[in-house]
This record gives C-alpha cells, sequence and structure tokens, in this order.
C-alpha cells in the first residue's frame, strides 16, 4: 500500500518493500473545458491526449448524518510544470521535438449543489508515498462512497462492498482528491521528467501550482481553505501551507495531519543505521506498548488503553531516554532495569531486548512480537497480522495490513471511476489504467531547501521549519494533527514530539491540536475511528472558516 513515508537516512531505498469552467449556483453549473481552455497549442501540432486538462462531469448525493447532500462531481486532470517553467521559451511549447517536462495530474472534485463558492470551504486531500495516489482517502474517508473492509483481518475477495458515506466530509466542505503527478490517471512526459516532479521540493510544487490553477479555473479564491494530507502527505503539506502564503498570497484556513511525519530523523523504519540518534526508539515505545496490549502480549494488562500509555511516554522520556543516552556508559544493572521495564510495557522476551541493546526498530518489533505464532504484526496497523513469509527473517517481508485491504480499495475505486464518474472507461481518452503507486521512491530527491535557507539540504527532509514558517507568517493558521495508537509506521508519540518542538513562539503552539484514536496510519480502516475523525474534521473546519461556528466542543 503505497502511503508509507520514506524510512530514515541510509534506509530509504532498503526499506521501501515496506513500503486533481468556474464554480456557481445550481442555476449555472460546472461548464465544460473548452478546446482553447483546454491548451491546445495555436502554433503547432496538438498535444497528446493525456497532456490536455480534461473533465467529466456528473452529478450524485450522499446522505450524512440524516442530511442528504446534492453534488456535482468533476473528475480531470490539470496540467502542471516545473518550477521555472517559462511558456514563451520556444524549447517548452507544444510543438517542440523536446519539450521540458509537465504532468497532468488527475483530481475528483466534489462541489455542493445551491451554495455560494465563498461560504462553501475547500478542502484539497491527498495520500503521501510518497508516489502514491489518494484512492485511500478518496474510498476509505471522505468521498461520498465508502468501501467496506474487515476491521483487523484480511478482506475476503470481490465482490466488494461499497457503500452511501455517513461519513463523508461534505457535510462540512467540498473536496478535491488529489492524485501525486505519475498516478492515478494522471501521467508526466518530458526531459528530465522524473527529476521534475520526483522529489520533496519538486512534488510541493507541482501541488502548489496544482492548487492555485484549480482555485483559478472554478472561482473558489475567496473560499475557506484547506490542506488535508495522510502520511507523506503531511510533509508536502508543511511545504504547501508555506509555500501558498509566501510565494503565492494564499492564506489558508487550515491544516489538518492524518499521520504524521515532519522530521524523518525520527523514523523507526531504520534508525539502526544513525547510531547516536536514539530519539526514534523513545518516541516509539507508546506504539509498541499499544500494540502488545491489542494483541493481549502483557504479563499485567492494564484496565485503560489511555492511561497506561501515558504512562509508557513518561518513561519513554525519563528513563528509558537517560538510559539509552549513557550507551556503553550504562551500567549492567541499570541496563537489566530498564530491559525489565521495556520487556512490562512491550511483552518482548528480556533477554531478546538486552540482545538489542535496549533498542528495537520497528521491523524487528513487527517480526518478534507475534513469533511464537510465526506471525508478523502490520505496519501501517498493527491491529493486523499475518502469517511471516520467513519465520526468521530480520523484518517482515510485507505489511499484513496492506496486503489485508489494498485489493478492495483498487477495485472498488476501478469500478467507480468507469461506471460512476465516468473516467477511464475507454471514453474520447481511450482506456486508461488507474495507477495507485509510481513506484519512484529510487528516484525520489529527498533534497530540501527549508524557509531561509541559503542552499538545499541533503539527507532525510525535516520539514518543521515549513510548517512554523507557515505559523509564523500566518498566525491565524490553525493545524489538527490525528492519529492511530496502532501506527508503527508514523508512531503516534513522534507527531506529539514534532508538535511540541515546532520552532514557534509558545503562543502559536495554542494554534495546533491533537485528535488520536484507536485506529492505526489509516485511522479510517476502523469505523468508530472513522466517525469520530470525520465529527473531528468537520468539527476543525466549522471553527475555523471564519463563518462564525462558534467554541469548540469538548475533546472525546
Amino acid at each position: 500500500m503505497p502511503r508509507h513515508p520514506i524510512p530514515s537516512r541510509r534506509t530509504l531505498l532498503a526499506s521501501v518493500a515496506l513500503l486533481m469552467a468556474p464554480l456557481l449556483t445550481t442555476a449555472a453549473p460546472i461548464r465544460a473545458i473548452a478546446a482553447d481552455d483546454a491548451g491546445v497549442a495555436d502554433k503547432g501540432a496538438p498535444k497528446p491526449p493525456h497532456f490536455l486538462p480534461t473533465q467529466r462531469i456528473s452529478d450524485g448525493s450522499v446522505t450524512v448524518r440524516g442530511q442528504r447532500i446534492d453534488y456535482q462531481a468533476v473528475a480531470g486532470t490539470l496540467v502542471v510544470h516545473p518550477k521555472g517553467w517559462d511558456d514563451s521559451d520556444p524549447d517548452t511549447r507544444p510543438d517542440s521535438k523536446n519539450p521540458d517536462a509537465e504532468a497532468a495530474m488527475f483530481y475528483v472534485a466534489y462541489f455542493k449543489k445551491g451554495v455560494r463558492p465563498e461560504a462553501r470551504p475547500i478542502t484539497f486531500v491527498y495520500n503521501g508515498g510518497p508516489g502514491s495516489a489518494t484512492v485511500w482517502l478518496h474510498m476509505g474517508a471522505f468521498g461520498p462512497r465508502r468501501i467496506v473492509t474487515a476491521d483487523d483481518t484480511h478482506t475476503p475477495a470481490a465482490p466488494y462492498q461499497v457503500v452511501n458515506n455517513d461519513d463523508s466530509l461534505l457535510d462540512a466542505t467540498d473536496l478535491v482528491f488529489i492524485d501525486a503527478p505519475g498516478t492515478g490517471f494522471g501521467r508526466i512526459e518530458g526531459r528530465d521528467k522524473e527529476k521534475s516532479f520526483y522529489g520533496t521540493d519538486p512534488d510541493a510544487y507541482a501541488f502548489t501550482s496544482f492548487i492555485v490553477q484549480f482555485l483559478g479555473r472554478y472561482g473558489r479564491y475567496n473560499s475557506p481553505k484547506y490542506l488535508f494530507g495522510e502520511s507523506y502527505g503531511t510533509t508536502r503539506s508543511a511545504i504547501l501551507a508555506y509555500e501558498l502564503e509566501h510565494e503565492k498570497a494564499i492564506d489558508l484556513n487550515g491544516v489538518m495531519l492524518l499521520s504524521q511525519i515532519l522530521d524523518y530523523d525520527n523514523s523507526i523504519d531504520g534508525p539502526q543505521y544513525n547510531p547516536s540518534v536514539d530519539q526514534p526508539y523513545i518516541l516509539a515505545l507508546p506504539s509498541f506498548a499499544a500494540t502488545a496490549f491489542y494483541h493481549h502480549k502483557l504479563a499485567n494488562p492494564p484496565a485503560d488503553l489511555r492511561h497506561f500509555l501515558d504512562e509508557v511516554e513518561r518513561f519513554a522520556l525519563t528513563d528509558y531516554a537517560a538510559a539509552l543516552s549513557q550507551g556503553t556508559a550504562l551500567s549492567d544493572a541499570d541496563r537489566d532495569r530498564i530491559a525489565g521495564r521495556l520487556h512490562d510495557y512491550t511483552g518482548l522476551p528480556v533477554d531478546y531486548i538486552r540482545k538489542a541493546d535496549l533498542r528495537v526498530n520497528g521491523g524487528d518489533f513487527e517480526q518478534t512480537l507475534l513469533g511464537d505464532q510465526a506471525q508478523d504484526t502490520g505496519r501501517l496497523d498493527s491491529r493486523f497480522s499475518g502469517p511471516a513469509m520467513d519465520p526468521l527473517g530480520e523484518r517482515p517481508d510485507y505489511d499484513p495490513q496492506s496486503a489485508a485491504m489494498s485489493s478492495a480499495y483498487v477495485a472498488a475505486f476501478n469500478d467507480y471511476a468507469r461506471k460512476t464518474l465516468h473516467y477511464g472507461d475507454g471514453g474520447p481518452d481511450g482506456w486508461m489504467e488507474y495507477t495507485v503507486s509510481a513506484n519512484n521512491i529510487a528516484t525520489w530527491s529527498f533534497t530540501h531547501q527549508p524557509p531561509d535557507a541559503p542552499r538545499p539540504v541533503r539527507g532525510a527532509p525535516n520539514v518543521l521549519p515549513d510548517l512554523a514558517a507557515a505559523l509564523k507568517y500566518n498566525p491565524r493558521l490553525k493545524v489538527q494533527l490525528n492519529q492511530g495508537y496502532y501506527d508503527l509506521g508514523t508512531p503516534y508519540f513522534e507527531g506529539v514530539y514534532e508538535m511540541r518542538h515546532l520552532p514557534i513562539p509558545k503562543i502559536l503552539a495554542a494554534n495546533v491540536e491533537i485528535r488520536q484514536y484507536q485506529s492505526g496510519h489509516m485511522v479510517y480502516a476502523h469505523e468508530d475511528a472513522l466517525r469520530q475523525l470525520h465529527d473531528n474534521s468537520a468539527d476543525f473546519i466549522r471553527r475555523t472558516d471564519n463563518q462564525g461556528a462558534g467554541p469548540a466542543p469538548q475533546a472525546r
């Protein structure tokens, strides 16, 4: 399932296997894109079909909490170019024999009927990867139709059940689901196409260009505006929030993060390749503890998960952090004491913890917790488990959670796109394959230039400065972090730690709120958590859309 964030430093490649006519009112519906809108050049031959803006319009309705919402759906592509592209340069014209790179980015937008644009929030939604389509958030969380999957086991093969989504965010906001360049029904082409779009900064520039173009084409500049990104999409959101404000003079009302990773040196996927940096072990421990609790591996199971995690978090930041900081200077007695506490919190054997030098990475934990049953836990959602491909291996060869539900999502969206949205079904554009993942980790550039940095920084990206700069640039910007306890891909306490370490004045810390769920990376994979995620996200939008929604209710 291609929404995994990149692992830390030298494991970036080694760990990959684990790993888109203005809107008026109903009296004036969205118009189709005309030929001149579509970018057909008047100086040469037309562009290939994939690289013209496209649009398929349909109507539908969804019922959310008993309220019927009629909407207009637009499935299509918008064409974006790399930073520095100049349409006056002859070498970049459509008739050039060697054009510069361009990306046709696929999207599906849902607009509530009968509402003035300025009175209706709009939220741009995307998954991560990097290089993932947004089928997951579309069909699992907020679109008008939702795929039904098993809660913590493998979903049976087709036929799958697609139902009205009672938790669609269309009750609170219009939605634009954007697929990353090279995914979905989108395509990239031209000179240096991978270099132009497959990288931390090129990807963010493409999304910035897409959003600016979308706001203009559909007349949404004066709408309350939000970002909702999952996993690597949170990394993207931090950069986007700053770039939209600083470079495009577009203030956002809010940024919603799901399963956050902003500093990749905090990743638990491969910290052993980055010795002397012990923070990943500290921040992953509460998620290890939650997983052991779920699978009944604790000798003295607590009565309440949240109270238990409070205790584990305190231990992680105090005794455990102090022990790890001593390295080989740690006494044998203290080593044994910490190993015993880690056993109490994780269910792992004491001898194993000692042998691991008190440092257990994500793959080790996923392989070992249920090792006596020759089972691996899920990485993205550790409630899931599956037979180990190699019970004696160092780490799992696959993610049981991804294997459990990927087929259902892919089948459901392909069916929905062709039969309901009428896109990719063999019409004027011909039959098209929906690309779930660009599989571009090997060509991805992780170089990033933070705000005000004199030059790009190589290595594992850290976009905390970008989100901090966005909050400083727009002190009214609000951020909501949503996270699942059973996420071993982006452990929840990592996100908490990062939010506490944003380089911002303390007064701005009140702009950030955190919501947690008894679910995993894809919080919405658990139906109770999906309901809470909808309620929290809708409440966040209503409190921040500057239209007088009133104070927030108490967090649950």
